[in-house]
């Protein structure tokens, strides 16, 4: 019997913005159903259900969110589970999905992640938002998440000589890309200027390094390899998903210039899909902060240590360069509804990999990757995609 393998056959995705007019079990039932539809099955279908989201009591004073998602889906029945990394828990959402899928007790499911953020004060959400950290030794002395990721950046700058000007390009790079994104929070250039004159949230990251406070859903229907193939010719499969994780606070990292639990987690990937970093067509990649995606783009092999922030002014990592990243927007443009982020990572990899990406197309796109980090870098997921019979 061959091993079984899992593939991608639907998405649905909210638009990533503040949400006045929805609620969060408006955002979950959007998503599910455009995902249901997407994908071309009937509710009934579906045998299994899990969904990301971080901070739900904090942010909406709503707890037991797997049985909302399934209740607002008309899905009951059917076993629903919440699971939360952070900023990482679309991700092991999807991750979770995958096993249930691989140990052979579903064939399909669906994998979702939702976040509301804009209903409490900045102040508040930020708070919740500093649990992704230690809360005993970093955020109860007052290190909020810009805070922790302003730290990274000094060490890096000072140890590789790094400027604020080519943190800056990230941020440029990634609103360029979310223009062409009609799912986008900010669909707008930004320039260096722009960005350099915006104002410190914490030295040396100014307010446009730093992604927004955002509301969204996104969801995917996942299907074990040879049922996805009789539902549809757009399937995409998975071919590597992994985890790592590190300390939870920074002051006991062995260093402050990597993320450890990224460079394992996609060591452990390109080994399982048999692929090597060169080989990859394009990129999301997790840059809740300008400095996030430097780290990234160089733990995840594409650059050698020290020279990301270089290789993103001179504009290697833009669509057609030499890999292109977060051609979405990122998290920077297109918004981070932390539940959702890492779900919606993957349905720009199915959109880039089928070729559905328009204006922001990757040309000859065949294998994609998604990179989510939880808190600081605690938790780092990795996903490899290919199209499925490719």
């Amino acid at each position: 019997m061959s091993e079984r393998k899992v593939a991608i056959i639907g998405t649905g995705l909210t638009r990533f913005g503040e949400h006045w007019d929805k609620s969060y079990r408006h955002l979950i039932a959007e998503a599910g159903a455009k995902a249901i539809e997407n994908a071309g099955i009937e509710g009934k279908e579906i045998e299994g259900i899990f969904g990301g989201t971080m901070a739900s009591g904090r942010f909406i004073g709503q707890e037991h969110i797997g049985a909302l998602i399934a209740d607002h889906l008309g899905l009951n029945p059917l076993p629903s589970l919440r699971l939360e990394a952070a900023c990482a828990s679309g991700s092991i959402a999807l991750r979770a999905g995958i096993m249930s899928i691989l140990s052979g007790e579903h064939d399909v499911v669906a994998v979702g992640g939702v976040e509301k953020m804009t209903d409490v004060q900045s102040g508040e959400a930020g708070f919740a938002l500093g649990g992704a950290g230690d809360q005993e030794t970093e955020l109860f002395f007052g290190a909020t998440f810009p805070a922790l990721y302003a730290l990274l950046a000094t060490r890096y700058m000072k140890e590789f000589g790094a400027t604020e000007e080519q943190l800056a390009a990230v941020a440029v790079k990634n609103h360029a890309n979310a223009l062409h994104n009609e799912y986008a929070q900010f669909r707008r250039e930004v320039t260096i200027d722009n960005v350099m004159n915006s104002g410190y949230i914490a030295s040396p990251l100014k307010l446009l390094d730093c992604s927004p406070l955002t509301d969204g859903a996104a969801a995917v229907i996942i299907a074990e390899a040879e049922k996805a193939k009789e539902i549809t010719d757009n399937a995409i499969e998975v071919m590597a998903s992994e985890q790592a994780s590190d300390t939870i606070d920074l002051a006991n990292r062995k260093s402050l210039i990597e993320l450890n639990a990224t460079k394992v987690a996609a060591e452990k990937a390109y080994k399982k899909a048999g692929l090597k970093p060169e080989d990859i067509s394009f990129a999301e990649v997790h840059d809740c902060f300008s400095i996030a995606e430097i780290f990234a783009i160089e733990d995840l092999g594409f650059f050698k240590k020290g020279s990301g922030a270089k290789a993103t002014a001179e504009g290697k990592t833009k669509i057609g360069g030499e890999i292109p990243i977060n051609t979405s927007g990122g998290l920077k443009g297109k918004g981070h509804p932390v539940g959702a982020t890492g779900v919606a990572q993957v349905i720009e990899a199915y959109q880039q990999l089928n070729n559905q990406s328009d204006k922001r197309q990757v040309k000859n796109a065949k294998y994609g990757m998604t990179h989510n980090v939880g808190g600081s870098g605690a938790t780092a997921v990795v996903h490899l995609f290919k199209r499925l019979g490719e």
